[in-house]
């Protein structure tokens, strides 16, 4: 993380603005752009731009990301990593192709984009790396940098693979497999993925006073996007939960990182010979399993706190064994 902060030479009583070391929470960092004038932040945005800064062009989209982005300071940890690598990606692009950032070549999007799936990188990562670099784009035009936009017409290739086909759901099997192998702090963990539907970022951060056993409720504070929402506690959730030292209300069930969390899922895929798929996962197979007993769209919808049921068509597919079956009878 970096700063801005004002130093003053003693001798000539001059002052000029510096980057320092800084480890404020996002809404701090922001300030420290939103705070300066407007030629002091184009003249910081024009060098870093010269200089292809990764830090300092990664503090001034975070910056203004946590200004005017739609999830503004409640950006979850997980998301901003995502794009920072993915800004880190094209300024290592445009290192190696001597790109002036402020005067880009016409068809650089799209060149951008092309090496990028050329190298092999899957759709999701191609897109992931897009919005990056628009966020980018954006925060430059903020700082009055640059007008230019070298991706507003930017495409990726499209996904061939659907949706459907790709981070399919545990099994009903895999999942018992690694509940059995599980430590009991660690089958809390699976289960408010495959129970509760919770993503990574939603059970991290919950506290012993998110739980409500007497509703069988989880309470979901910091969802996706800010929102929160109720998950349903399923009986085995419960007890799985009342099976580790509870805490103070006020404190976390779990004090790992969201890196520590998918790295102790992985070492368990591992030792029980289970291919990894991700914590995610887990969520797909609450919403796969909740579908195929309700047959009721908006209900998982509710539970996984979609805002559309567009997105939790996904579940139907993955649970809709009637085709297989009619043509198995062919």
């Amino acid at each position: 993380m970096i700063s801005l902060v004002i130093i003053t030479n003693v001798t000539t009583a001059e002052h000029s603005t510096a980057i320092v070391p800084y480890t404020g929470d996002t809404l701090s960092r922001a300030r420290h752009w939103t705070d300066l004038g407007e030629p002091e932040l184009r003249r910081l945005t024009v060098a870093a731009c010269r200089d292809q800064d990764p830090e300092t062009l990664w503090a001034l989209t975070e910056a203004y990301f946590t200004t005017y982005g739609a999830s503004g300071a409640k950006a979850s940890r997980h998301t901003l990593r995502a794009y920072r690598q993915g800004l880190n990606a094209f300024l290592n692009f445009a290192g190696s192709q001597a790109v002036n950032l402020l005067r880009p070549a016409r068809d650089l999007g799209p060149s951008f984009l092309r090496e990028r799936e050329a190298a092999g990188k899957s759709p999701s990562t191609v897109k992931l790396e897009l919005a990056a670099v628009r966020l980018l784009y954006r925060a430059l035009r903020w700082a009055k940098a640059t007008t230019d936009d070298p991706f507003t017409d930017a495409r990726p290739a499209r996904d061939a693979t659907a949706p459907w086909d790709k981070r399919q759901p545990y099994s009903e099997e895999e999942l018992q497999a690694l509940l059995g192998a599980a430590t009991p702090d660690t089958r809390v963990l699976l289960l408010l993925g495959a129970h509760a539907g919770l993503r990574v970022s939603e059970l991290l951060a919950l506290t012993w006073a998110d739980l409500e056993f007497g509703a069988r409720v989880v309470q979901v504070r910091s969802g996706k996007g800010g929102k929160a929402r109720r998950a349903m506690m399923s009986d085995t959730l419960a007890r799985a939960l009342r099976e580790i030292a509870p805490g103070q209300p006020e404190q976390r069930l779990f004090t790992i990182s969201d890196v520590s969390a998918r790295k102790r899922i992985r070492v368990l895929c591992f030792r029980t010979g289970i291919p990894y798929r991700a914590v995610h996962a887990l969520r797909h197979y609450s919403g796969t399993r909740l579908y195929r007993i309700s047959n009721d769209l908006e209900a998982v919808a509710r539970h996984l706190g979609h805002s559309t049921l567009e997105t939790t068509r996904i579940y139907a597919k993955w649970s809709d064994e009637s085709l297989k079956k009619s043509v198995g009878q062919w």
